[in-house]
Parts: C-alpha cells; sequence; structure tokens
C-alpha cells in the first residue's frame, strides 16, 4: 500500500484496513513513521554473531531492580504490565509465575507478536484493533524503549515490564524479573500463595539458575542461531550434556530442588516444552534425543503439565493461538500434523512422580507461619550473564559448586 496520499485521508484509509485485513509491511512501515521506531536489529545481521560463528545473545538493558534502595523500582498495583509472547519461552516465566502466585489482579499482561509479513519492527499488536496496543495506545514495543530510553539501539524484547503510567519500560531482565516478583510483590500475594522462592536457599536456586541458562535456556538457540559447525557442535554438546545431568537428578527429586516446585522448574518447563513440540521438528539440526527419551525429564514435564497455570503456558501447537500465528505466518509440521495432536491424552500422567516425594499431595511450599513481608524480602543477586562485554557472555562455561545433577538440598526445603 503506497504512502503517498494526503495525511488525514491515508489516516482514514489505514484505520479502515486495519478493522478487516492482515497486518501488511506497509501498514508497519507508515505506523513505524508515525511513532519514530527504526528497523529492528536482526540476528541476521551478525550483530549477535561473533568472528567465530557463535551466538552471543545481547545483554538484557533495563536491569533496574526492585527493592528498597534509592533509584531502585516500587512494587505497585494497577502499575506495571508484563509484555510477552507466546513464541517466547523466555518471555512466559515471569506470567506464569504472577498467575501462581495470584498477582492476576496486581500486575497485567498484554500478549505482543510479529509485525507485518517480516517483522522489521518487531513485536507489535496484529490481533489488536487497529494493530493497537489496548492499554497504551502503542503499534510496538519498541515505543516503550524508545520512550525510556531515545538513544537505545538493540532489539525489544520479550518479556518487557512497562509502566504503563508513564508508558516506558523498566525491566526487561529475564534472568531475575521472576524473583522480583516473587519477593518484591510479596506483601500483594494471597496469604496462602506458595513460596517458590524460599529465603534460606536464594544462593543455591541462583547459582543453579545461571547454570541453566547458557547450558539449557538458552542451548537450543545456540544450536538454532549458530553460523559455523563448531558453534554448532558446542550448543549441541552443551545442551545434551545437560539434560543428561538433569535427567539422573530427576531420577531421584520430583522436582529439582525436592519435594516442591521453585522458581528454577518453572525455568526448565517453558524452554523443554518448547523445544519439544516447537524447535525439535523445526530447523533446529540433528538431535541427539527429543525431551520424551530423557526418561525422568519427560515424566517430570508432563507432571508439570497436569498443573493449570502450566497447561496455559506450554502453548502447544494445537491450541488455538497457535494455530492462528502459524497460519499468519508459515505453514510446516506444526500446521498439518502438530495442531491436530491430543496432547491432553497424549501428555497425561500418572502418580508415578510422586513417590519420589516426601509430600506427595502438595506440589508448593508454604511460607513459614511466623515470615512477615519484610522478612522475605532481600536483595536479588546480580548474574554475570548480564556483564555487557562479549567477552564475558562468550564464556558459556558457568561454574557451578556443585555437579546439576545432585540436589543439594534434598529434603531441606521444609526446614
Amino acid at each position: 500500500m503506497a504512502i503517498s496520499c494526503g495525511i488525514q485521508a491515508h489516516k482514514e484509509k489505514v484505520k479502515n484496513e486495519t478493522d478487516k485485513v492482515l497486518y501488511t509491511d506497509n501498514l508497519a512501515k507508515y505506523f513505524a513513521q508515525e511513532t519514530g521506531v527504526k528497523p529492528r536489529d536482526t540476528i541476521q545481521n551478525g550483530s549477535e554473531i561473533n568472528e567465530l560463528g557463535y551466538w552471543i545473545r545481547q545483554t538484557n538493558y533495563f536491569t533496574t531492580p526492585f527493592g528498597d534502595k534509592e533509584g531502585d523500582l516500587k512494587a505497585e498495583k494497577d502499575r506495571y504490565t508484563i509484555y510477552w509472547t507466546y513464541l517466547c519461552n523466555w518471555s512466559n516465566r515471569p506470567v506464569l509465575v504472577r498467575d501462581i502466585l495470584g498477582l492476576q489482579d496486581v500486575i497485567d499482561e498484554v500478549v505482543v507478536d510479529k509485525t507485518g509479513e517480516t517483522n522489521v519492527y518487531g513485536w507489535g499488536f496484529p490481533y489488536e484493533k487497529s494493530f493497537k496496543d489496548p492499554k497504551t495506545g502503542a503499534y510496538f514495543l519498541a515505543e516503550f524503549y524508545k520512550n525510556a530510553d531515545p538513544k537505545y539501539k538493540g532489539r525489544s524484547t520479550t518479556p518487557t515490564l512497562v509502566d504503563t503510567i508513564t508508558k516506558k519500560a523498566v525491566n526487561n531482565d529475564y534472568h531475575r524479573l521472576t524473583n522480583y516478583i516473587e519477593v518484591q510483590f510479596r506483601k500483594y500475594q494471597p496469604k496462602d500463595a506458595p513460596d517458590l522462592y524460599p529465603k534460606k536457599y536464594r544462593k543455591e536456586i541462583d547459582e543453579f539458575n545461571d547454570w541453566l541458562f547458557p547450558n539449557i535456556n538458552d542451548g537450543h538457540y545456540r544450536q538454532a542461531f549458530a553460523t559455523s559447525p563448531q558453534a554448532y557442535k558446542d550448543g549441541y554438546n552443551a545442551f545434551h550434556n545437560a539434560l543428561e545431568k538433569l535427567d539422573k537428578r530427576l531420577e531421584e527429586n520430583r522436582f529439582v530442588f525436592g519435594d516442591y516446585i521453585t522458581d528454577s522448574d518453572i525455568r526448565i518447563y517453558v524452554s523443554l516444552v518448547k523445544f519439544e513440540t516447537d524447535f525439535y521438528v523445526l530447523d533446529l539440526g540433528p538431535q541427539k534425543k527429543r525431551i520424551r527419551e530423557y526418561k525422568n525429564i519427560w515424566a517430570y514435564i508432563r507432571d508439570l503439565f497436569q498443573i493449570k497455570e502450566f497447561k496455559r503456558y506450554a502453548n502447544l501447537p494445537s491450541t488455538e493461538y497457535n494455530k492462528l500465528h502459524r497460519q499468519y505466518s508459515f505453514g510446516n509440521y506444526l500446521t498439518r500434523v502438530a495442531s491436530q495432536i491430543n496432547y491432553e491424552e497424549e501428555w497425561a500422567i500418572g502418580d508415578e512422580r510422586k513417590k519420589l516425594s516426601n509430600d506427595p499431595e502438595n506440589v508448593y511450599l508454604k511460607h513459614p507461619e511466623n515470615e512477615s513481608v519484610e522478612d522475605y524480602q532481600t536483595e536479588i543477586s546480580k548474574t554475570q550473564w548480564n556483564i555487557n562485554t562479549i567477552e564475558a557472555r562468550s564464556n558459556k562455561e558457568f561454574k557451578i559448586s556443585t555437579d546439576p545433577s545432585i540436589n543439594p538440598i534434598k529434603n531441606k526445603l521444609r526446614d
């Protein structure tokens, strides 16, 4: 569609067309000109590929923590919205945690997706009326980044926590965002909300999560975006070696830290469900095993899938959203075959995982009765994966003090 007619006439034409047609690149270009959004940096242009063909993910730019110090973000009701997409397993984490902790009326959510036919301008709102964010009127996620820092040049990523009062991105640190929700929003959680991040064992959980990042969470991306055989091989080895260790750990533990679900289980679940049902059957390349071939991991994933919050964020190929997106973007095995699979039946599981637990009828840890909100809140640790140098982020050999196949706090969560 040409952008050559008078501006007011064109605005009317856009308004009418957005109510009835697919989101085209021409429409995206027009919206970008209206808002000042520039074409997004892409993986394909090499900005996150080093000279050896390794994928080096960009750092998270908005990392101001939630806390009580000057300059920290403050937990408030009805101020923040999580912008996320079903297509990105990273962005499922904070909304899953929010739902488990009963914070749906405290922190809002808006789903984003690709814009136009080629996604030149990044995440936006292709399924909303007039292609606008219903909360802020924005056309692109990038607008919130531009509002927060006009000099920002990286990709706008999901999840992004936006202050919808100021319309600015305030935190896109997926490494620690769930921890802020768990800890700093404790005062808004129902009294019986589970403890996903027990204070006594945060060091162990943080260390394990920082091991998960390069090996499992980013492991399949390291393969998918590699542009050299060696980079692909290193990503492949890291991912499947880590899965072997995880499978061994889950042989004797219902969840990774024992009897109860923690923040770590959420990070594993969203990554491996996506790998099993999506990435594995796309263009990832040869793989050692599917997730269902790791006996204990496969049972563990299905055990979590029975919980309604986890089921919602599985985003299986058979879901209506996924069908809509695949129809909108491209057709492949996921459209032709996987969309017809009865996952409820295929992913059903009995009680076999319960025998690994000392508290088999409960999957969540309760907070101690005498624990106050202030007692629970501590400063959240920093992660090496946000260090803003290529050298630091190129080193994927994260040194963990305990072999990941061993649960260092087995039978201690209730202590």
